[in-house]
């Protein structure tokens, strides 16, 4: 009897001696190191001085730019148009130097880029928009058809615009065909 209550005796403290031995992760330390975190990527991200950026020459820009448009891309049939509308308007209160927009064939795991220099073998690229100006551009998709017949299977068609300094301006889609997902 006495062997039975020190082996329990025994077999009960080494559980207690181990209970107090585990050292959890107390809750409002956890907050403090995810706040800490969240804060330093913010500034990162908001300086522009993240390991990304160092490689890269960027001008300091103001946080909240006056260059603002507003960019419509319209195809002139639901599903397979021939042609696309483009229409940029500046919407802001300075002028704005528009580079030449790019045209992304979009394939889910393949995309095509090209660079729009123009129309009808004149290019007018980069484009200086007056606050209030509007500038409407028509894309021929044959063209690009006859440069590559596979792009007639790509079902999206994505249009980035930059200003001359490479900021993004904006961007639009359109799906040409259709699809089981929209992505």
């Amino acid at each position: 009897m006495k062997k039975g209550i020190i082996l329990a005796f025994l077999c009960f403290n080494t559980t207690v001696l181990l209970a107090q031995n585990e050292i959890g992760p107390e809750g409002h330390k956890l907050l403090w190191v995810f706040l800490f975190l969240v804060a330093v990527v913010a500034v990162l991200f908001f300086t522009g001085r993240s390991a990304w950026a160092k490689g890269k020459k960027k001008k300091r820009r103001s946080f909240f730019s006056n260059e603002k448009i507003t960019i419509q891309l319209e195809a002139d049939a639901r599903f397979y148009p021939d042609n696309l509308v483009l229409k940029i308007k500046n919407i802001g209160t300075e002028a704005i130097d528009i580079d030449r927009p790019m045209l992304v064939f979009d394939n889910f795991w393949v995309k095509r880029k090209f660079k729009i220099k123009g129309k009808d073998n004149y290019s007018f690229y980069p484009l200086f928009l007056e606050s209030g100006n509007t500038h409407e551009l028509n894309i021929d998709l044959y063209r690009f058809y006859s440069h590559d017949k596979s792009l007639k299977k790509f079902p999206k068609v994505k249009i980035y615009i930059k200003n001359v300094n490479g900021k993004k301006l904006g961007s639009k889609a359109v799906f040409l065909r259709k699809t089981l997902v929209k992505f």
